[in-house]
């Protein structure tokens, strides 16, 4: 797989749309997911994520708005592009009295000659090759879906687009979904754009994300830079904490609620967090890292409440 600047941009839509009668599913949508990312496409049921990509798989048509894969345009360079992707909308479906391996050599010939070896190997990636000749109809939900992750992942694709995968799954499945996608981008190298309702399992996996809300896009952004928008209460890890007291007890905009243990719990006014790092360093204190108290939860409840400006 080639290697790239982080920063290349691999998916991006402009003015995407989709209309149905008179109501608009997705209206308006600029995203840009970058290579590496683990981007999450965060809205909650029926905000427009399964429309959006479909349009973004070709299977559905925008009624208006482009999108561009690896900087191509994608219904001109349609077969071009999807070669390099992977996809899997709403679930995986299989043949459930036939084996993991024979399901992957089916699935897999719809594309092109499968081999063995390929089918072991994305059946090694994601935990099953020691169950590669058992019947799926014995696999759990959460081994299907990262069955069909390894369908996904026999065409060997750059960038792999997964909606809702961890919907359905109790929490222990959650975790093997979880790991693997964090495995693929930091192992593998891929970019996985991954739609989700689940605000948790976000914030554990994400690097970047936008939300959607009533089929429009209200925030996009790295997941630690928009959770520390507005935010009040910080974790600072700093040395040495008795200097870090010292001088914060000077700035008038930040009270201390707690120091110890290498780490000062602080309350700064909105918008100031970058200048507390800043004066901190500047007067020889080392700051290992300012970390906002706000949740996921909070952000998301807040920007489809209507309550922020972001």
């Amino acid at each position: 797989m080639e290697t790239s600047d982080p920063q290349e941009i691999v998916l991006k839509t402009q003015g995407l749309s989709k209309k149905f009668g008179e109501r608009w599913a997705a209206k308006d949508l600029n995203l840009e997911v970058h290579r590496r990312d683990v981007f999450c496409f965060l809205g909650p049921n029926g905000a427009g994520k399964s429309t959006t990509i479909r349009m973004i798989l070709t299977l559905l048509m925008p009624t208006a708005g482009s999108i561009e894969i690896f900087g191509k345009d994608l219904y001109r360079h349609r077969s071009e592009v999807l070669s390099r992707v992977s996809g899997i909308v709403e679930k995986a479906d299989f043949y459930l009295y036939l084996t993991a391996y024979k399901n992957l050599e089916i699935l897999g010939s719809m594309t092109y000659a499968v081999q063995r070896g390929e089918i072991m190997e994305s059946l090694e990636v994601v935990g099953l090759k020691s169950r590669a000749f058992e019947k799926v109809k014995t696999f759990s939900h959460g081994m299907k879906q990262r069955l069909g992750i390894a369908q996904a992942l026999l065409t060997r694709p750059e960038l792999i687009i997964l909606d809702e995968p961890t919907a359905g799954l109790d929490p222990q499945g959650m975790k093997e979904v979880r790991d693997l996608i964090k495995r693929l981008s930091r192992e593998r190298g891929m970019t996985i754009f991954l739609s989700s309702h689940l605000l948790a399992e976000v914030e554990l996996v994400a690097t970047r994300m936008a939300v959607i809300h009533h089929g429009a896009l209200i925030a996009q952004g790295p997941v630690s830079e928009l959770l520390s928008r507005e935010a009040n209460d910080f974790s600072i890890q700093v040395t040495p904490l008795p200097l870090a007291v010292q001088l914060i007890g000077r700035l008038p905009w930040v009270r201390i609620l707690s120091a110890e243990n290498g780490q000062v719990e602080a309350r700064i006014e909105p918008g100031r967090s970058s200048e507390l790092n800043r004066f901190l360093v500047t007067n020889h204190v080392e700051v290992f890292s300012i970390s906002p108290h706000r949740t996921l939860e909070d952000f998301f409840l807040k920007i489809t409440e209507g309550a922020s400006e972001i």
